[in-house]
Order: structure tokens, then sequence, then C-alpha cells
């Protein structure tokens, strides 16, 4: 497997925050409708929807956690480089 550059990460990084919009959008609809009618909002419902929204969470966690990850890596890679 070849390896990537810096332009092939920066597209799967903006795939994944491409996805996860797309996910948050999805679950504001879903909540939208929900609301929308409160007279269908049955049990079941309401607890698929708290899992969607957990899910977005999630998500959102694991996304915010690489990005301190990465953030954390470049900051210790600055602080052990020698000065000339």
């Amino acid at each position: 497997m070849p390896t990537p550059n810096k332009h092939d990460i920066a597209l799967v990084f903006a795939y994944v925050i491409e996805k996860y919009e797309k996910l948050q959008k999805a679950v504001v609809e879903k909540v939208r409708s929900v609301a929308s009618r409160l007279s269908a909002a049955t049990p079941g419902r309401f607890l698929l929807l708290q899992f969607a929204m957990a899910q977005v969470t999630q998500v959102g966690d694991s996304i915010s956690n690489l990005i301190a990850q990465v953030n954390s890596m470049i900051n210790s890679s600055v602080r052990n480089q020698k000065t000339s």
C-alpha cells in the first residue's frame, strides 16, 4: 500500500467531517419531525431518536479526540526539535 501524502490525509479528514455533518443534519431532521407531531412521538420513536443523538455525540467526541491527539503530536514534535 503506498504511503499517503499530506493531501490524501486532508481529503480523508474532510470526508469524515462531511459525513459527520450529514449525520448531524439527519438527526436534526428527525428531531424536527418528532417535535412537529408530538402526538406521534411514541416511546419507541423517542428511544430511537435518543440513540441517534447519542451516536452523533460519540462520533463528534471521536473526531474531537482525534484532533486533540494530532495537536498533541505536533506540539510534542515541536518541543523535541533541537535548536540549531
